[in-house]
């Protein structure tokens, strides 16, 4: 059976279009999830905050893939949620599975940059917006295709200045969970990268 041009367009936008709305669930799920938490942590107290990353505890290493769902309470949730909202999108609409793998790199390289150099329990999403920016850009540079690099360039301009949250400036900030968590995005979009896929089947000297 032969495709028509505009019928192959036509379907690669419908495929485009569904893998957008499947992002878009993804991202609003997990932060309806995050509010739920938070919301049953101010009922309780507190109680949910020992689930943050206590620092060189060996015992709570776990905890590095459940602080970035925790936050100290609704202002911090808040301030986190547009954010998480937007970058995690823009990550997730090129595909969903390179996505979370990208997340569990993030989560595990921010995760343990906080536990080994944080003097506090540290919890929020944080870590993964930080990553999430790493993982645009970096894609944009490694991949070097036009709409990667259109993405990267666009958070740049619009996100570019919470780079200054990587820097040791306010004691109750996390500056570790931010620079280990952009690090882990860059190493995500390094790992992840389509080169180093495909580069095995037809490379030429």
């Amino acid at each position: 059976m032969s495709f028509t041009p505009d019928r192959q367009r036509s379907e690669g936008l419908a495929k485009h279009g569904v893998r957008a709305l499947g992002s878009a669930v993804l991202i609003l799920t997990v932060t309806i999830v995050m509010w739920v938490l938070e919301a049953f942590d101010y009922t309780t107290n507190g109680w949910l905050d020992r689930f943050g990353i206590q620092p060189r505890d060996v015992n709570d290493l776990p905890d590095i893939f459940t602080a970035p769902f925790m936050h100290a309470g609704f202002g911090h949730l808040t301030a986190n949620t547009v954010p998480f909202l937007i970058l995690g999108f823009a990550a997730a609409a090129r595909g969903i599975a390179k996505f979370l793998a990208a997340s569990l790199i993030i989560i595990v390289v921010g995760g343990l940059g906080v536990w080994f150099l944080s003097p506090a329990n540290t919890l929020g999403s944080s870590i993964l917006i930080f990553g999430f920016f790493g993982y645009l850009v970096g894609r944009g540079i490694f991949e070097r295709r036009l709409p990667d690099i259109a993405i990267a360039v666009a958070v740049v301009a619009v996100y570019g200045t919470m780079l200054l949250g990587v820097l040791p400036s306010d004691p109750t900030v996390s500056w570790q969970g931010h620079l280990f968590g952009l690090l882990g995005g860059v190493l995500a979009s390094w790992f992840l990268r389509r080169g180093k896929i495909e580069a095995p089947r037809g490379a030429s000297g």
